[in-house]
């Protein structure tokens, strides 16, 4: 029964710091073009990912573009700037968006 409960609160505190992340994504009204496992608008998260995985610069770069908006990367259409996200959140999300599975 002990093995149980351990094994339940662990995955609970596992998944609690992605689900926390996708909530800020949720409430910047980033998850209206990306999904987190499929393409919508924008790519998926997870393909994000994939394509900077071991860049030393994937975060700054992210965060920046979080911010900025940009295009051309992922197809023609373009990523709106978002400057009512704050440099904290937007380096959050980068992070989150980075660590997708």
């Amino acid at each position: 029964m002990l093995r149980i409960l351990v094994t339940g609160a662990l995955a609970v505190l596992a998944v609690a710091p992605a689900m926390a992340d996708q909530a800020l994504a949720t409430s910047k009204s980033c998850m209206g073009c990306h999904g987190v496992q499929r393409k919508v608008v924008g790519p998926a998260f997870k393909d994000v990912a994939a394509k900077y995985k071991g860049d030393k610069t994937a975060v700054e770069h992210l965060t920046r573009k979080i911010k900025q908006g940009g295009s051309g990367v992922w197809g023609k259409v373009m990523m709106p700037a978002n400057p009512q996200i704050s440099d904290a959140e937007a380096q959050k999300l980068a992070l989150w968006i980075l660590n997708t599975p």
